[in-house]
């Protein structure tokens, strides 16, 4: 089973034995590294050559893989890759940020996030979309604001409740943290935190757990999002939080990563200086975890991903500079398994760093 590494894609896999196969999501289409006999990673297949993917999604109860793209629509594969067609009717808005899926009562609920911020969703696996309309109905809409040109807020990433799916979070950067309880019908605005929200985790084991990264760092919440606390990141050097993961059968292990300053910075420092950081006990303590990474990590790390296997697990990072980084025991050495790919990036994060 492949893995499969992007910014607003599926983060968290399960499989019998650690994978030797990574599809990454680049500025330039889809490059798959496979691992061979000794250990060694290389590139093995490109697909939507062209095409800067922000997500990737394998939707397995189906089998169908989803590609979605920066101002390029979306794309789905039967075969793995090997063809692709769109799949984008009714999406009338074509900048792809993020995709989710839920199962309920049997059939796959798809939600797409876009830029600039709305919200779609399938119940025929992506054959027809319509829009979820009451998310543009809250109160901040018009406050809603990218920095980067063209200026215009994106919803970033979706979260559903895995008891409830009637329960979601979308993140919008930049503007709000957007809760709904009825499917999608309407959404509230909540509060107590920095508004440029990047990613939201849901515990698995109690909903009312929140785990939410922003600019500013990262919080959590135990009551569904009423109220917020921040988490210390002590001494991981991280200023400007992203990725964010959660181990859905050992939630005490939790990985974030992002960079030492934020991306206004970056164009004067010509780096974002990205760490990798790991917390051990539920998010309550962090350290930054360096065994085998580079001194200097100068791109910005811009997808993570975690491939369950056999009570262990392994992970993937991504970077605007093309780099990928592997670790075969659950963040203690990493590897460094590609290089010179084109950048893993969110729209224009990887100009910026010149």
């Amino acid at each position: 089973m492949a893995v499969y590494l992007s910014h607003g894609g599926t983060s968290v896999y399960h499989s019998e034995s650690p994978s030797n196969e990574l599809a990454v999501g680049t500025v330039a289409g889809i490059f798959t590294l496979r691992k061979d006999q000794s250990n060694t990673w290389s590139v093995a297949d490109k697909m939507l050559e062209g095409l800067h993917i922000h997500t990737l999604v394998m939707e397995p109860s189906s089998g169908l893989l989803f590609a979605g793209a920066h101002k390029g629509s979306l794309y789905v594969s039967s075969d793995m890759g090997q063809t692709w067609e769109h799949r984008d009717t009714g999406l009338t808005k074509k900048d792809v940020y993020c995709l989710s899926f839920v199962q309920i009562d049997g059939r796959v609920k798809l939600y797409v996030g876009t830029e600039p911020a709305h919200l779609f969703e399938s119940d025929d696996l992506g054959q027809s979309w319509r829009e979820v309309p009451a998310l543009r109905s809250v109160p901040s809409v018009s406050k809603w604001f990218f920095p980067a040109p063209p200026n215009l807020g994106h919803v970033k990433n979706v979260a559903i409740d895995p008891r409830n799916p009637k329960i979601m979070y979308a993140c919008i950067e930049q503007g709000a943290l957007l809760k709904t309880e009825n499917g999608g019908a309407s959404w509230e605005e909540l509060s107590g935190f920095d508004d440029d929200v990047h990613r939201i985790l849901i515990s698995p084991s109690n909903s009312n757990r929140l785990f939410l990264s922003t600019r500013a760092g990262l919080l959590l919440s135990e009551n569904a999002g009423k109220s917020w606390e921040p988490l210390s990141m002590g001494g991981t050097k991280i200023g400007y939080p992203d990725a964010l993961l959660l181990h859905p059968k050992r939630e005490n292990i939790m990985f974030t990563a992002g960079s030492s300053t934020r991306p206004p910075f970056w164009l004067k420092e010509h780096t974002a200086d990205s760490k990798i950081a790991r917390s051990r006990d539920g998010g309550k303590t962090w350290e930054q975890v360096r065994s085998g990474l580079p001194e200097h990590i100068r791109g910005n790390i811009e997808a993570m991903a975690m491939d369950i296997h056999n009570g262990s697990f392994s992970l993937f990072a991504g970077t605007t500079d093309g780099d990928v980084f592997h670790s075969a025991d659950e963040g203690e050495s990493w590897t460094k398994i590609a290089g010179g790919l084109p950048p893993v990036s969110k729209a224009h994060h990887y100009l910026i760093i010149r």
